[in-house]
């Protein structure tokens, strides 16, 4: 590693610490979280189990291989509410107060800065629900190591297109301070990486797939995991990952072109 990575990881250690210990002021927020998580995920559970008892299968997947889908919805869904929410929700309060730019001014990408300076605990519960029904599910179907192993760069490129989802979506506060009914919006398209997508009709398997890529996030991730889909496909979720990224930061910076600042 070099001083560049050095540094930023550095910097990425200071924003998140200071962030914990400000949120860990609040320590009762912890455990509500952590009832809150639990009880979302028992609710997808007990509505995935009364499905399967009356019969109906997601076509191509049984009870505990649609569990993998759920855990990986849920670990996502941790990392979002860890990473992605804290941060991108205050970029409307930087353009409505003006202190955007501060964050413009600093000698360090301000997408990067806007992306990673807070962190919050209130994701974690999730991401040790998902961790525990991900083992669980595994070993009932039953999983090798080596499939875990395999899931993480698909699970890491899944992280990459949720960012840039969220990122799009929160520039668009340049022009538009109050977003949060599209960010509502996206929250219930992206519920619906919570089943496979076996689950929906074909009209919607290619929308979740070529115009709002849902099905990256968790169903090819799992599959990729059960051994269903080859190293190529992988190769495929890379690409999408990169050219979302890619669109995304172009976007940023033509957002940017457009912003006022308080100064002028």
């Amino acid at each position: 590693m070099g001083i560049f990575p050095r540094r930023i990881l550095r910097i990425m250690s200071a924003f998140w610490f200071t962030s914990l210990a400000a949120e860990m002021e609040y320590r009762v927020n912890f455990l509500v979280a952590a009832i809150n998580s639990l009880g979302q995920l028992a609710g997808t559970l007990f509505t995935l189990n009364i499905l399967y008892r009356k019969g109906y299968h997601f076509a191509g997947w049984s009870w505990h291989e649609a569990l993998l889908v759920v855990g990986l919805f849920t670990l996502l869904d941790g990392m979002a509410s860890t990473l992605l929410s804290p941060n991108l929700s205050r970029i409307v309060q930087h353009v409505q107060n003006g202190t955007l730019d501060f964050i413009l001014l600093k000698p360090l990408d301000p997408q990067f800065q806007l992306s990673t300076r807070n962190m919050s605990p209130w994701g974690f519960p999730n991401v040790v629900f998902a961790l525990v029904l991900l083992v669980y599910a595994g070993m009932q179907v039953p999983l090798p190591a080596a499939a875990y192993a395999l899931g993480i760069i698909p699970m890491i490129l899944s992280g990459i297109i949720l960012y840039t989802l969220w990122f799009a979506v929160a520039t668009t506060t340049i022009w538009f301070t109050k977003v949060w009914n599209a960010t509502e919006v996206l929250r219930s398209f992206l519920e619906a990486g919570k089943y496979p997508m076996s689950a929906y009709p074909v009209a919607y398997q290619f929308f979740f797939t070529f115009i709002l890529p849902v099905a990256f996030l968790t169903t090819v991730p799992a599959e990729v995991m059960r051994g269903q889909h080859s190293a190529a496909f992988i190769l495929i979720e890379a690409a999408v990952a990169l050219t979302l990224f890619v669109v995304t930061r172009c976007f940023w910076k033509f957002a940017l072109r457009s912003y006022t600042s308080a100064s002028s």
